[in-house]
């Protein structure tokens, strides 16, 4: 087992990963950007390294500062966290290049993944369902309108590269398709470097449904059940639970089922999460694997009772698992509420600024996954997301009630954040019902 582990991240998963490190009896060695110095978590680590400006591209961007940092703690591996470096293949190679471990895929299972070619590639050779649309990169509109004609509309164009709704355009009929073309290969450009696209039909009002996995290096991969993530705007998540509601066991075993094939398929290792698109119907579709740890991953936490950042890092230092896929259970139902700085009333903008007043939620099942504190200033450099509101109950009806009242109990001020939204959703008698996807927050709840 490893005993230093450099944190390459900031906020709520920094904070996260360095009590999972402090729990194995980890030295963790945390990172920071000038604009997060004496940040109240980084006193909870070892020791803190400023690694540069601001600026992601600075400082948790730049690869040089966090290796040069993780040579001079004398760590053994790097924990990248979610979002900055956490998918960068050329990075986790790098870091085993300076004989480093990289606590996550290989590299090479993580570039064939984030390619979204390649991705679909694998899960056809798995006979894992796909979205019907283009075998490859499309390139040209000439080309997408023609795979449109053969597939029907509405369809999808997404980048190959692409992730966080960023590179994907809809598309009802041709002169749509051809502006958005040029529209998202543009944004693709912009935001991976890569332009390169390609065309899948568009399932409509589906569930956002994804298996967590996890696989060590001697090839045993197991799933830890699935997650509904459909609560969503412009394809970024809002609210997260566990089980899905108003899926049948026979859907959720076969779906879980088919992600482990592909995780095997591709030789995953790690926790890694495999995304479904599910029609009203129950027929599932694979969208991609996320080669990391989860935003929503203590959902599942709360279910099955793993500890998947300790889960991460035991399979990085190579043990095999030590739970068998008989022994993972869902236990009750648990809900995640991701608290941004953000105002839903003026289309999600962001809301950075002081946080003069903090009151957190507590209570029977609660659990505030947070970095924040009084007096914490949220940033204008990096995601809005100041806190995760998590609710484990017996039942979803009785989670859903924690959560309106955990919601409540929250204060947040003077930003703005999405914490009416919330509320406003677990008051939604559909909501209740089970009777979502990945529309309903634009659709029911945000103004016109």
């Amino acid at each position: 087992m490893f005993s230093r582990i450099l944190v390459a991240n900031r906020g709520e998963i920094a904070l996260r990963i360095i009590r999972a490190c402090r729990d194995m009896g980890i030295e963790a060695i945390a990172v920071y950007s000038r604009a997060d110095r004496g940040a109240n978590y980084l006193r909870l680590a070892h020791d803190a390294i400023c690694i540069g400006a601001e600026a992601p591209a600075a400082s948790y961007l730049n690869a040089p500062a966090i290796l040069s940092a993780a040579e001079q703690a004398d760590v053994q591996a790097i924990h990248p966290g979610y979002g900055f470096l956490a998918e960068n293949s050329k990075f986790a190679q790098m870091c085993r290049d300076c004989k480093i471990e990289f606590v996550g895929p290989s590299a090479e299972s993580m570039a064939q993944l984030g390619d979204k070619v390649a991705a679909r590639a694998i899960a056809k050779q798995a006979r894992v369902p796909l979205v019907p649309g283009s075998d490859g990169v499309v390139e040209s509109d000439d080309e997408a309108v023609e795979i449109a004609e053969k597939i029907g509309y509405p369809v999808m164009i997404k980048a190959v590269a692409g992730g966080g709704g960023r590179g994907m355009r809809p598309a009802h009929n041709e002169a749509t398709l051809r502006s958005n073309f040029r529209h998202a290969r543009a944004e693709a450009e912009n935001a991976f470097k890569d332009g390169s696209l390609y065309v899948e039909k568009l399932i409509e009002r589906p569930r956002h449904v994804e298996v967590q996995l996890l696989g060590d290096q001697k090839g045993n991969v197991i799933h830890l059940w699935e997650r509904d993530c459909s609560l969503q705007r412009r394809h970024q998540k809002l609210i997260e639970e566990s089980p899905s509601p108003h899926i049948s066991k026979r859907t959720r075993n076969k779906l879980c089922t088919a992600a482990v094939r592909l995780a095997k398929a591709a030789g995953y290792h790690s926790a890694g999460t495999c995304e479904f698109l599910v029609d009203h119907d129950e027929n599932f579709y694979f969208i991609e694997i996320n080669a990391r740890i989860q935003v929503e991953h203590p959902v599942t936490e709360l279910v099955t009772g793993e500890d998947l950042v300790q889960w991460q890092i035991r399979i990085a230092a190579g043990e095999p698992l030590k739970v068998r896929q008989d022994q993972v259970k869902q236990n009750g139902h648990a809900i995640e509420c991701r608290i941004n700085a953000e105002n839903p009333d003026n289309g999600f903008t962001p809301c950075p600024g002081p946080i003069n007043e903090l009151v957190l939620p507590g209570g029977p099942g609660v659990r505030i996954d947070t970095h924040a504190h009084t007096g914490y200033k949220v940033s204008p450099y990096y995601d809005s997301m100041i806190a995760k509101l998590l609710v484990h109950r017996p039942t979803r009806a009785e989670a859903i009630r924690s959560a309106a009242r955990a919601l409540d109990e929250f204060v947040i001020g003077p930003i703005k954040t999405t914490i009416p939204m919330h509320k406003a959703v677990m008051e939604q008698a559909d909501f209740a019902k089970g009777n979502i996807d990945t529309g309903f927050i634009d659709r029911v709840l945000m103004p016109r």
